[in-house]
């Protein structure tokens, strides 16, 4: 008997030690993942703050930025001034002009409507009876939201107002070409989305989007067409402060701050407001896949949304990862990087390579440029000597960014001798070959032309346009 108890008690302990340690096994598991999910938590934040405010100060980055994983916010910053003055600092409730990213909202407002069934994308736009000439039989309203209804073209340089716009629509007989066949992103098509949605609802484009888009979704800080002098509006200005001009053109486009753009994204994906279905139809356009539509471009491999949009030195970007669950919202009122610098938040949130971006070389050159060409290029080798890692030389858009302004300037002599010191610096880049023989073309030095359009086709081609300009050359030099 005593011998059956010291073994009970024996297997008592063991058991009793048992239960112990499995239960110090479950309470300690849990403590340690939730420290590596705060550690990594933050040090993915100060590598966010590093990245912009290392852009901030070099110059790249003026403007408001916000990030999310897996719908929550987890980095959010102003850096920089609301106007050329440089007096007031942004903050996040600074409106913006977001450029082509406004016209999802004309996109939006048709696949309500279509949802409601008061349109069909099929439809004609002669059966809205807007006085257009007998090409209107010819386009439907998917043509228009996909941007290849080849309907007249409306520069946004000339038409100060919608009735101007009307005019150009209507006295026009002529298609770009039929539709359905080709692409092109023009404002014509924004347009008549925005009147057609007008004609549908008997009440302006403007009201239809507060009654069914910003209200609902709470964006308070939302305004059509903002003045100069509205509460919280930026103004663009350019890399010597000086102000943008302020834009006189067709209305309708929505400014919005950054927690309203947010809640724009997360509505759209969430199926707020239209179904998931027209969210898709929105996302693929059928006519131009590498293209995008009218939310930007959707790429299909990688289950992501792109969408940038400019207007004079205002530049935004939003980056939309559905597989990773991770938004990227950047918007600029001084037309920075902010199409790199999303690409690299981007790499950073998935844990891949990514480089801090450096200062502009274009920047440190271009205001030498336009009054003494010789200095500038000796700036150019005196930084590639002293500060080659501080400075992006690696990257050959910059001169041709600079030649090309150079160009557009009037300044041939000065933009053929960027052009010249770019393919120097980068000899097997076709494109910049093309581009210096756009310049002497300009210049009308046809034999130095023809000699850099056939190096760019040796050296893969620029998608045709060498050979058009060998042969427009051709012509030239044939008169």
């Amino acid at each position: 008997m005593k011998n059956i108890i010291v073994i009970f008690l024996f297997l008592f302990t063991i058991n009793l030690f048992s239960q112990k340690s499995e239960k110090n096994v479950q309470f300690t598991k849990p403590q340690k993942t939730e420290i590596n999910v705060d550690e990594t938590k933050k040090r993915l934040i100060n590598q966010l703050d590093s990245l912009m405010v290392k852009s901030y100060e070099r110059g790249l980055f003026n403007g408001n930025v916000l990030i999310s994983k897996n719908n929550k916010i987890i980095y959010q910053k102003s850096f920089g001034y609301t106007d050329e003055t440089r007096q007031t600092p942004l903050n996040n409730k600074s409106i913006f002009n977001i450029g082509s990213i406004a016209k999802e909202f004309n996109a939006v407002s048709i696949m309500i409507l279509v949802e409601r069934g008061l349109l069909n994308l099929d439809d004609n736009i002669s059966k809205f009876n807007l006085g257009l000439p007998k090409w209107s039989e010819k386009v439907t309203i998917r043509q228009l939201v996909n941007y290849a209804s080849g309907i007249p073209r409306i520069d946004p340089l000339i038409p100060k107002n919608d009735e101007e716009a009307w005019k150009i629509l209507r006295s026009n007989d002529n298609l770009l070409f039929e539709p359905g066949t080709s692409y092109s992103y023009d404002n014509s098509n924004v347009f008549l989305q925005r009147r057609i949605i007008e004609k549908v609802t008997g009440i302006s484009f403007q009201e239809f989007v507060i009654k069914n888009i910003v209200k609902p979704l709470k964006m308070t800080n939302s305004v059509f067409d903002p003045k100069l002098g509205y509460k919280n509006r930026t103004s663009c200005y350019d890399f010597d402060n000086v102000k943008c001009p302020e834009m006189e053109f067709i209305s309708g486009w929505l400014w919005v701050d950054i927690n309203d753009f947010y809640k724009w994204i997360e509505a759209m994906n969430s199926n707020r407001l239209i179904s998931k279905e027209s969210f898709q139809t929105l996302l693929n356009n059928p006519y131009a896949k590498d293209e995008g539509g009218s939310l930007g471009r959707y790429f299909e491999k990688e289950e992501l949304q792109r969408h940038n949009g400019v207007s004079y030195k205002f530049e935004s970007i939003f980056l939309n990862d559905f597989k990773n669950n991770v938004t990227i919202i950047l918007v600029s009122n001084n037309l920075n990087i902010v199409w790199d610098l999303g690409y690299t938040i981007h790499n950073l949130m998935l844990g891949k390579e990514y480089k801090i971006p450096k200062k502009s070389i274009y920047k440190a050159m271009r205001k030498e440029s336009l009054t003494d060409i010789n200095k500038a290029i000796e700036t150019y080798h005196l930084l590639k000597k002293n500060s080659v890692e501080e400075y992006s030389f690696e990257n050959p858009s910059e001169l041709n960014k600079l030649g090309y302004e150079l160009l557009r300037s009037g300044k041939n002599r000065e933009s053929i001798t960027i052009f010249e010191l770019a393919t120097k610096e980068f000899p097997k880049d076709a494109n910049l070959f093309d581009s210096l023989g756009e310049a002497y073309f300009a210049n009308k030095q046809y034999n130095l032309a023809l000699d850099s359009y056939n190096k760019a086709i040796s050296l893969g081609g620029t998608n045709g346009n060498a050979e058009k300009m060998i042969e427009k050359i051709g012509n030239e030099m044939g008169k």
